[in-house]
């Protein structure tokens, strides 16, 4: 029993140093903290010190105990709420409170252990003695389903708080919401995140346990998505949904953005960027270099990326919902990364000069006159080239200036380039080699010069046909036009799931050229089904962009691609474990399943 008597008393004394560490002066909800904290300490030392050891009076035993099995959960409770208000709270008083309430947590149990019925009789005679006079009550009719309903509310209520606590620490089960990992993961399968390792914090702090996990390519990782806000507010906000979410059995989701919408965090990803490294992404093959290295192609990434869900097992294909690209689209797609590596610049430059040559002789504007306004920027989005109307070909061969503009147009892209045999996309990923000197900024020049092509074969066969009086009827069945529409409308369609199939230098170079690489204790995480993913390759914004940044006349397409890499303070763990379905339970390792 002495034993006993110390235990409770220290942690009282704990109790009531955790109180006070609780005060906040703040005008918020955070002024709350100290009277749950300090309230609760003072009917524990009610219930333990007064009616227990002093009074004696066994029969509220039953109620000791359920005060201090729910003292970690009041206490974390108002930790969280003084941390929930406008200010938060220094570093030092939240590494205090942190220390305290391990403490606490750690007392608890122990003297939950000497209270449990089997333990107690042993510690205390008394209490033997007594539980022999008083028998357990046995209850019957409505008395008794009210007492079981408020068993079960208890049982739930610390079931709640010890799931929260176990998510923040120990492990977290994740369901999966979107397509973005097939073929390792479906919609609703579900995974064991471990995350002792990880660094886990208390919540709304930066108190916790250390960083004891490495990830390698890989791995796969639940991390909060660094997209949304990091504010207080938003922590708060995080928390207080986690919770609601366990309070009602994973049926209400709150944790939504500012309009309304669920948001996408945390996210489940494949680590396949370390730190010192740079990447690109090209044609599907992603590439790494370091300090010490050069660039050399990743093949493990390629047993693990999907570009094409119909080639997947018929099993697996019935339970995928959404196809991004269909078998024909990634065939033309691979068509198209083929013509551009093959791209002859010499030949293509002449056929510019002879397609402009071409297009002066049936143009009746008069020459010299600045036509630089009669194709806008809008009018040279890829989305509209399609459209591309007869309308503004005829301006362009009747409005002064007209054939200049398409001089520019097809011829200004070489300028400054000098020998153009030089320019090869084979044998290398940066160098002299490659226009702007890598193989992702090449690759968008030569795309670009692949649309000049195209669309200035339309023009001038349009224009030729236009200047022979041709009708609408002859513009449309025109065999040759036809051939190129569809070269165009390959085009189109590639530079439409161009940013998901490629990706530039990252992090970029700096101002002189010099590479720059992912910081130490960062990470650079993308989803395995590559063009259903919106990862740490895309921002949630669009911007309006020219497919090559050196040439004035450009075609332009909107972009989201803004990589970004991930500090591993925001990495929640491993998915170390698929638990369901059961027909596919076991670790996911690091290939597709």
């Amino acid at each position: 029993m002495r034993k006993l008597k110390v235990f409770i008393y220290i942690n009282l004394a704990l109790a009531a140093v955790f109180s006070f560490l609780c005060v906040s002066f703040h005008r918020d909800i955070s002024v709350l903290a100290f009277p749950l904290a300090i309230l609760f300490t003072a009917a524990l030392f009610y219930v333990t010190v007064i009616l227990l050891l002093r009074k004696k009076e066994f029969r509220h035993l039953g109620m000791v105990r359920r005060f201090f099995q729910y003292e970690p959960f009041v206490f974390i409770s108002a930790f969280v709420i003084q941390r929930a208000g406008e200010k938060g709270c220094p570093y030092p008083l939240d590494l205090a409170a942190a220390l305290v309430w391990v403490a606490i947590m750690i007392l608890s149990f122990v003297i939950l252990f000497f209270l449990s019925e089997k333990r107690f009789g042993k510690v205390c005679p008394e209490w033997a003695a007594y539980m022999e006079e008083h028998p357990k009550k046995v209850y019957h009719g409505i008395k008794r389903v009210g007492i079981e309903a408020a068993e079960w509310v208890d049982a739930l209520v610390q079931a709640v708080f010890t799931i929260v606590l176990l998510n923040i620490f120990v492990f977290q089960l994740y369901e999966i919401p979107s397509e973005s990992m097939v073929s390792t993961f479906l919609i609703g399968d579900r995974v064991a995140v471990g995350k002792t390792l990880s660094g886990p914090k208390f919540p709304l702090s930066d108190v916790g346990l250390p960083y004891i996990q490495n990830y390698d390519r890989g791995d796969i990782v639940v991390f909060r998505n660094p997209h949304y806000s990091d504010d207080r507010k938003n922590e708060v906000k995080t928390f207080m949904s986690q919770f609601v979410y366990m309070l009602t059995l994973t049926f209400v989701k709150t944790n939504t953005d500012e309009y309304g919408n669920q948001k996408a965090d945390p996210l489940v990803k494949r680590v396949v960027g370390l730190p010192g490294e740079q990447l690109m992404l090209m044609d599907g093959n992603l590439y790494a270099r370091t300090a010490n290295s050069e660039f050399r192609q990743i093949s493990s990434d390629n047993g693990w990326a999907v570009w094409n869900l119909n080639a997947l097992p018929a099993a697996t294909k019935q339970k995928v919902k959404y196809f991004p690209i269909s078998q024909e689209a990634y065939n033309d797609t691979l068509q198209v990364e083929e013509e551009r590596r093959n791209l002859d610049l010499e030949s293509a430059k002449l056929e510019c000069m002879s397609l402009s040559n071409r297009f002066a002789k049936v143009a009746m504007g008069a020459e010299g006159a600045s036509g630089e306004n009669f194709i806008s920027t809008d009018d040279l989005m890829v989305y509209g080239l399609q459209s591309l109307s007869s309308r503004t070909i005829s301006r362009l061969l009747t409005m002064d200036g007209g054939a200049d503009w398409f001089n520019h147009f097809m011829n200004d892209w070489y300028s400054g380039l000098g020998d153009l045999n030089r320019y090869t996309e084979k044998g290398s990923v940066v160098g002299s080699s490659l226009v702007g000197g890598d193989l992702y900024t090449d690759s968008r020049f030569r795309l670009n010069l692949m649309f000049k092509l195209t669309l200035g074969r339309i023009m001038v066969r349009s224009g030729e046909l236009l200047s022979n009086n041709a009708d609408g009827l002859q513009l449309s069945s025109d065999t040759y036009l036809d051939e190129q529409v569809e070269v165009l409308k390959r085009l189109v369609n590639y530079v439409v799931r161009m940013d998901q199939r490629n990706m530039g230098l990252f992090p970029a170079n700096d101002s002189s050229g010099n590479p720059s690489y992912i910081p130490e204790n960062c990470y650079f995480m993308m989803g395995d089904n590559r063009y259903n993913s919106s990862d740490m390759r895309h921002s949630y914004e669009q911007t309006l962009e020219p497919l090559y940044s050196g040439d004035k006349y450009s075609v332009t397409y909107y972009t989201n691609l803004a990589p970004q890499y991930v500090n591993r303070s925001k990495i929640l763990g491993k998915a170390s474990l698929r638990i369901w379905p059961l027909s596919r339970f076991g670790s996911p390792g690091k290939k597709n399943n």
